[in-house]
């Protein structure tokens, strides 16, 4: 049995009930804790680590901790939300505004990444997932700071694709446009669930789009 680590949004269930144990990582230990045990209650193993994607030390330490009590990660998923202040229009951007967008999307991916390699490269095979948003793709001149963080995640991750796959470590990104949406077809949570699933299974190609992107 591997560990998934889980940075952001909930697509526990569907790898948990694939065999995975699941590290679940965010702020609020309280919040983890009483999904865990609701995991726990599906049969799923799982464990609550607290960090702050900010605060590398702090996101190095748990991931420290997911090896040393679930062993190594084998599936990595970078997708925490970001805050709404990031998203400032292009010429009131400064860059003092970028320090939060790209701490977010660069500066935790990159952290995480480095903490989860070894243990991957140890089991011989890995899946590292990052999810975001089509600004990305479609730079939006009023969200500048995700705009340019999340083109600068995409550029790394693709250098890890193409870096790491000799060595049985696939690396994707899942691009959303818009905002996750209950009932829609294509961006319910339990369909984008299903579709890293199917990322991680499939390993095949860098990006991936959970909708149309508006242009």
């Amino acid at each position: 049995m591997t560990t998934i680590a889980i940075i952001g949004a909930a697509v526990a269930h569907r790898f948990g009930r694939a065999g995975h144990e699941v590290a679940l990582i965010a702020r609020d230990q309280a919040r983890l804790d009483a999904l865990a045990a609701a995991l726990g209650a599906e049969g799923i193993t799982a464990r609550g680590f607290a960090a702050d994607v900010h605060d590398t030390k702090s996101l190095q330490a748990a991931l420290d901790s997911v090896h040393a009590t679930l062993g190594p990660v084998e599936i990595l998923q970078y997708s925490p939300v970001p805050r709404g202040d990031f998203m400032r229009p292009v010429l009131e951007t400064t860059p003092t505004d970028l320090t939060g967008p790209v701490e977010f999307s660069l500066y935790g991916p990159v952290t995480a990444v480095q903490q989860v390699l070894h243990g991957m490269r140890g089991l011989g095979r890995g899946t590292i997932l990052f999810v975001n948003g089509g600004s990305a793709v479609v730079p939006h001149p009023e969200r500048a700071g995700t705009s340019i963080a999340f083109a600068a995640q995409s550029a790394y991750g693709r250098m890890l694709h193409d870096t790491l796959a000799a060595g049985g470590i696939h690396v994707g990104r899942l691009v959303i446009p818009g905002a996750i949406v209950p009932g829609h077809h294509r961006k319910d949570p339990n369909v984008l669930a299903e579709t890293l699933w199917s990322m991680h299974v499939d390993r095949h190609g860098f990006r991936h789009f959970a909708d149309d992107l508006d242009s």
